[in-house]
């Protein structure tokens, strides 16, 4: 006997859980109420690739391959999550006495993780099929091992070899099931497939719309640019700050990370330091094994100096796992320094990421909980929202197939999600109002801040239409449906935003009884700000900063020289290094940011978006703040802390019936509207899809953030 969904049972759950946990003192109750049954099951529905089709397919793996340090992710009955939610309410809240109350991993477990006679019920049903298990601190997750045929047995699907791309790939081929006696407490398999994340690197494009070939960004010109010099001549410079960049790699050599302070001016900060670390459980069998290096190690070591050129005087920690068969070495290292340290560390940055429906609904769940967890500890996690502008789904591709989408890593409630601009100079022609056409002797030549735009670099732009002398990006005279629009702008890159909408359940395309797909829910602290949208979801991005790889001339030049992985000798003149652009610099910068903040402040901070918001509502009021519109550039007000980007859009060409506006040709636009062009989306007075709250002026954003998080209570 088989049910499609546990709706029901956790009602039941519920019931069984009313009576309140007052500021969490009553430890959870049990809800787990039927004997474990194997043959009466339930459906985890929304936990199986889109590339696990007949077409892929290349048969079974066998049953004795290994399948080590799965991840099985717990749920809390609905009267502790409430709390929960209520306590942290209370932690950003200043007139709370809980408030900056952190919690441990083991207090948060005792307080309102899963019960402890639920847990046994649920370990023992995997040691009963054979599995080696191991529960966090935090009793809301479980590492357990075993092999394929031992998968089959317990969760009711079969793991196949999959061709996708002319890559081979391993995945279940359909929704694990699990006894209906468990379903109130087990979310399900973070992940039976090992296709892993994406990094939010994007390497040079090949093409400039800048005539001069245009200028390089390093950390002196970030200085500048975002008025980090008054900060770091005030003192904050990061000094006693640690920032945690996560990574299933370590970086090809640490002496990159030595030349870049030494090449940029930074190696006078000489509090500043790099370190990795592989951390490890305190009991049970290890899951953090030594990466060494890979293909990832280029994010690696950008993360690890641009870090370092927001906070010179920081401690860089990165934290790396190797990837098991089906999970992310990152996420292993996430879980590790949240639950087994003795002291998490006060920021994290994540420069990985998958779109939310490919994620899959406990995958998104896990990184929900992970980041929950965080921030009930005191954590600031920073996460780079993506480079595939409105269309996450269609990395790589040449258009966007499958409508609008997130990052499901970056769009959960207790996250900075970290967006992507660009430079407007090339476009409004005044290169030398903003760049000296000498270098000092660290390579800066930025004069000031510099105005700004989405980073878009498909020919859906309408800057690059009209640049190129187009009036339309869509129809039959538009820039899309051009032959210059065909030759180099078919492109799914730029800075990512939108609207959650698959963080929960399954697509309703999976034809899943039960299966629809829902965003998270519109965080109590987002907002009160000019322009935020009244949609009832989570909505990306929070912040933003330049991140393009070089379509108007400009990105980002940084020492990687690993060759073999696409990196450049880091000799000469740094014109000759690597360069590159992605929300993977912008997020670990931002990191770097917050760690000069908390160094005014004194003590960690947790998630920074009650205090963010509200330094923009107040900044924006109720109708926007001329004075601080980007477009100004050298002009805009000192006192602004968010420049507000106005002008340009993230919408990139497309080809089918998602999110499509064709016109009636071959190449449409991404739009909210199938039937008119409503750009996906277009920058705007205030918060908007496109950049969030803007970029800033980081001395200003020390000195305010300090202020308000004092001064006001949170929502």
């Amino acid at each position: 006997m088989q049910f499609k969904s546990p709706s029901f049972l956790l009602a039941a759950a519920t019931l069984l859980s009313t009576v309140a946990i007052a500021r969490g003192q009553e430890a959870p109750r049990p809800i787990v109420t039927q004997p474990v049954n194997d043959k009466v099951l339930v459906t985890l529905v929304g936990n199986t690739r889109p590339e696990a089709i007949p077409a892929n397919d290349r048969g079974a793996l066998p049953d004795n391959f290994p399948l080590a340090h799965m991840l099985l992710q717990l749920q809390r009955p609905t009267a502790s999550e409430q709390a929960l939610e209520s306590y942290i309410d209370e932690l950003y809240n200043p007139s709370s006495p809980n408030y900056q109350h952190w919690l441990s991993a083991d207090e948060l477990g005792q307080r309102f993780g899963v019960a402890t006679q639920d847990i046994d019920k649920v370990t023992h049903w995997l040691q009963g099929h054979g599995f080696q298990a191991n529960v966090y601190p935090n009793q809301l997750l479980i590492d357990f091992s075993g092999t394929e045929g031992q998968v089959r047995e317990a969760f009711h699907t079969e793991i196949h070899t999959l061709i996708v791309n002319g890559e081979s790939h391993i995945s279940n081929m359909s929704d694990p099931q699990i006894p209906v006696a468990l379903a109130p407490v087990v979310a399900g398999v973070v992940s039976l497939n090992d296709f892993m994340p994406h990094s939010m690197l994007q390497p040079h494009t090949q093409y400039t719309l800048a005539d001069g070939g245009g200028q390089l960004v390093t950390p002196g010109d970030l200085a500048k640019i975002y008025n980090l010099n008054p900060a770091f001549a005030a003192g904050y410079t990061g000094k006693g700050q640690t920032v945690v960049v996560i990574e299933d790699t370590n970086v090809y050599s640490t002496a990159n990370w030595t030349t870049f302070r030494k090449t940029f001016g930074l190696s006078g900060y000489t509090s500043g330091s790099f370190i990795t670390v592989h951390p490890a459980p305190k009991s049970g069998t290890n899951n953090c094994t030594n990466p060494g290096y890979n293909g990832d190690d280029g994010e690696a070591i950008l993360d690890a100096e641009y870090a370092s050129a927001a906070a010179p005087n920081a401690t860089i920690e990165m934290a790396s796992c190797e990837d098991t068969s089906t999970t992310f070495g990152g996420l292993i290292a996430i879980e590790n320094l949240l639950n087994e340290s003795a002291t998490p560390p006060a920021i994290m940055s994540v420069s990985y990421g998958e779109c939310e429906v490919n994620s899959g609904a406990t995958a998104n769940a896990a990184f929900n909980k992970a980041y929950q967890q965080a921030v009930t500890e005191g954590v600031s996690v920073y996460v780079a929202a993506g480079d595939q502008a409105s269309a996450p789904c269609d990395r790589g591709e040449k258009g966007a197939i499958h409508g609008i989408g997130v990052n499901g890593w970056a769009s959960t409630p207790y996250n900075v999600a970290v967006g992507g601009t660009d430079f407007s100079d090339t476009y409004s022609g005044t290169n030398a109002t903003y760049w000296s056409s000498t270098n000092s002797s660290t390579y800066e030549s930025a004069k000031s801040y510099i105005p700004e735009i989405p980073w878009n670099q498909s020919c859906g732009s309408i800057l690059i239409a009209y640049y190129l002398g187009y009036s339309t990006t869509y129809g039959a005279d538009g820039f899309c449906n051009s032959e210059t629009g065909a030759e180099d702008f078919f492109n799914v890159v730029g800075g990512s935003g939108g609207p959650s909408g698959c963080a929960t359940g399954a697509p309703a395309t999976k034809g899943v009884v039960g299966g629809t797909c829902k965003g998270y829910a519109k965080p109590s602290w987002q907002t009160g700000v000019y322009g935020l949208k009244a949609d009832g979801v989570r909505d990306l991005p929070d912040v933003a900063l330049f991140s393009s790889d070089g379509p108007w001339g400009h990105s980002y030049v940084y020492c990687d020289s690993d060759t073999s992985n696409g990196g450049a000798a880091c000799t000469g003149a740094p014109a000759n290094w690597s360069t590159a652009g992605g929300t993977s610099f912008a997020s670990p910068i931002w990191a770097g940011f917050q760690a000069l903040i908390n160094e005014k402040i004194g003590k960690r901070q947790g998630n920074p978006n009650p205090v963010l918001y509200k330094i923009a509502a107040k900044e924006y009021g109720t109708k926007g703040n001329s004075a601080c519109y980007s477009n100004a550039g050298n002009k805009v007000a000192s006192t602004c802390t968010f420049y507000d980007i106005t002008a340009g859009d993230t919408s990139v060409d497309c080809d089918g019936t998602h999110d499509c506006f064709t016109d009636g040709v071959t190449i449409g636009v991404l739009s909210t509207s199938d039937s008119a062009y409503d750009p996906a989306y277009a920058a705007g007075i205030g918060w908007d899809f496109t950049t969030g709250n803007g970029t800033v002026n980081v001395y200003n954003l020390i000195t305010n953030f300090a202020s308000t998080a004092a001064a006001e209570p949170q929502p």
